[in-house]
């Protein structure tokens, strides 16, 4: 039996509210009064062993630039970014103007350039860079909606195609190195998917040649 692959799925209009879990030290951050504001996020503060705020299973490390330079010199930095580590993701947010300081030319800049690389290519953190407290509020909030979004399958096909032939050539399209003009051909010889599954490998052979050993290879499989 056939499933309609071209059916559309009823989509949940139910409305959630995401969660932000921010950690007990973050309590007097400007960050946390602007979360606070918004109707659009839930806020939770909680005493957290890593990282500064968790959204879902997403860790998420919030340095000031001046936080930044002081962890670096103490190397604090590092090891708080090997423990955000054992989430799922993780993501480590500077706060500030961070050009400013680089560009000063000095052993600090040299390190902070240095210490860049190293969270992006080494640890794989991937880094964001915010103005000030309200532009990391408003990452942290658009982060969070996103975490409620389904995630969709890529199709492989640009559009869902509407008259039951192009569907059928849709699907045989689908399958590796059968082209338009050959699931053209297979159709009008074998009028239906059903017959061309159910098809030989020799029955093939004159339309998809050597190919036809890999077609019932993966019909099979």
């Amino acid at each position: 039996m056939f499933y309609n692959i071209f059916r559309k799925l009823k989509k949940n209009k139910k409305n959630k509210i995401p969660l932000i879990i921010a950690d007990i030290h973050e309590k007097n951050s400007l960050v946390i009064s602007e979360l606070y504001k918004s109707p659009e996020i839930s806020l939770e503060i909680k005493s957290l062993k890593i990282a500064d705020y968790i959204i879902k299973d997403i860790a998420i490390e919030r340095k000031t630039v001046s936080d930044l330079i002081s962890s670096m010199i103490n190397k604090r930095l590092i090891q708080q970014l090997k423990q955000i580590k054992i989430y799922n993701k993780s993501l480590l947010i500077i706060e500030g103007d961070l050009d400013k300081v680089i560009d000063e030319e000095n052993n600090i800049s040299k390190a902070l350039r240095g210490l860049l690389i190293s969270i992006s290519i080494n640890h794989k953190i991937p880094i964001i860079r915010t103005k000030d407290y309200e532009d990391t509020a408003k990452y942290l909030i658009t982060l969070a909606k996103q975490q409620l979004k389904e995630k969709i399958e890529i199709s492989l096909h640009s559009r869902i195609p509407k008259t039951k032939k192009e569907q059928k050539s849709y699907v045989l399209e689908s399958f590796p190195n059968v082209g338009p003009v050959k699931a053209k051909k297979l159709i009008e010889k074998f009028n239906n998917l059903l017959n061309i599954i159910n098809a030989t490998e020799e029955d093939l052979k004159p339309i998809l040649k050597k190919r036809a050993k890999e077609f019932k290879d993966l019909i099979n499989s």
